[in-house]
């Protein structure tokens, strides 16, 4: 595509180009392929990435709308006259709103069950899928390690202020060899995690964000409060909530990093709840009593199906396999 050489020209494309891929994102025809070029895409330049979440933000204020239509719930309008020529943004807006009312706003932006990723998770520069651990070497001093179903986007990078990035949903294992002035930033959420040197743990789980801190030193920000942790300390903080550090074990926290999960005494709720995100479809729990029983157990990521025949033989529970990895176990 020719690049138009007027710049208010040049950014108008760019922010309907932006539109067009929200549009095809959520047309329920978008293949793995479309994820991959629309990652292209972004980082051709700041524009496009701006671009794309103007576009992004628009889709999340039509949420009402989209859940009206859903409903099927008729709104009375005065009458009027109707013979109006609608401008390209108006239109654009109008197009995404049908768009929402025929596949269901929740259904792109929190797919049922989680059985595939979000909107914002399809679109991020970096994304691992069920079962996939990934390796980045952000720059010469910071590395990344992200668990599976993991998603980031980069915000920033080289400026004063450090390098930030966005922990969209998942896991990251992040590891600064050395300090210097400029610090690392992780925003997930509402909060911001930052360090200038050590190695951290970062989880971004649908409620809350889970912070472990493992060597050197960090803060975590959130509703205006600066909480610092230090090594083998833990900060939890949700939507309306940060923790106290607490001192914890860091051994069950990195097991996946070598490729384990490891339970001590946690609730069945919790033990299928973590095993959901290393194995395609869905676990799901049919007696909530059952969910509170403890288990210890220790399960290799690449063997995680075994998990499925031990719950039968160690609880006996009856376990139904259905069409897409859903499993009822009760």
């Amino acid at each position: 595509m020719s690049t138009p050489e007027n710049p208010m020209a040049e950014q108008d494309a760019i922010k309907r180009e932006a539109h067009d891929w929200v549009m095809r994102l959520t047309s329920g025809e978008a293949t793995a392929a479309d994820a991959e070029a629309l990652h292209r895409w972004r980082r051709t330049s700041r524009a496009h990435r701006q671009a794309f979440a103007e576009a992004n933000l628009l889709w999340d204020k039509l949420r009402p709308a989209a859940a009206q239509a859903n409903r099927g719930e008729a709104v009375a309008t005065p009458v009027r006259d109707t013979r109006v020529r609608l401008g390209r943004r108006a239109f654009l807006g109008g197009a995404i709103t049908a768009a929402a009312a025929s596949i269901g706003y929740a259904a792109v932006v929190r797919p049922p069950l989680d059985l595939w990723p979000s909107l914002t998770e399809m679109t991020a520069d970096y994304r691992t899928g069920v079962g996939q651990q990934q390796q980045i070497a952000f720059d010469d001093r910071v590395s990344i390690k992200l668990n599976t179903r993991t998603s980031i986007t980069t915000l920033s990078s080289g400026d004063l202020q450090g390098d930030r990035i966005e922990l969209v949903a998942g896991e990251a294992a992040i590891e600064q060899a050395r300090s210097d002035a400029k610090p690392f930033v992780v925003v997930a959420a509402q909060g911001q995690t930052t360090a200038e040197q050590g190695r951290f743990n970062i989880r971004h789980d649908v409620s809350s964000v889970c912070v472990t801190c493992l060597e050197g030193e960090l803060r975590v920000a959130h509703l205006g409060q600066t909480v610092a942790a230090g090594p083998r300390q833990q900060i939890v903080y949700t939507r309306d909530h940060v923790s106290a550090a607490v001192d914890i074990d860091p051994e069950t926290v990195t097991a996946w990093e070598r490729g384990l999960l490891v339970f001590r005494n946690d609730p069945l709720s919790r033990v299928i709840e973590e095993v959901n995100r290393y194995r395609p479809g869905k676990i799901i729990l049919t007696r909530a009593e059952l969910g509170r029983r403890p288990v210890l157990a220790t399960f290799r990521i690449d063997r995680i199906d075994d998990v499925i025949p031990r719950l039968q033989s160690v609880f006996d529970v009856r376990v139904t396999a259905l069409p897409g990895g859903i499993v009822l176990v009760g």
